[in-house]
């Protein structure tokens, strides 16, 4: 099992685009890509729904509730706005 993330940590939503390399089915939402947010919980370690969909074998990979401030993502948000994604950390990197 992975150390991980823990919470509170500020993280960034990798900015990959892995249907250039093969078929995948995506589990990140597009909107996210490169946006950084604040991991709020550890939810478990489940098998990894990109590789299960195309039948491979799927490693137990750590899901996070993750936070954003929606005005990061879109300009016309309302101030103190949050939004509340469940990320995998395949997607997931270290934020300064």
């Amino acid at each position: 099992m992975s150390e991980g993330f823990h919470p509170g940590a500020t993280v960034r939503v990798r900015n990959d685009w892995p249907e250039l390399h093969g078929p995948v089915h995506i589990r990140t939402p597009h909107y996210l890509r490169g946006q950084r947010g604040t991991v709020v919980r550890r939810l478990g370690d489940y098998p990894n729904p990109e590789d299960l969909a195309f039948a491979r074998p799927a490693a137990r990979i750590p899901l996070y509730h993750v936070e954003f401030d929606t005005d990061s993502i879109w300009p016309d948000a309302g101030p103190h706005e949050t939004v509340l994604v469940e990320l995998y950390e395949t997607w997931l990197e270290a934020a300064p």
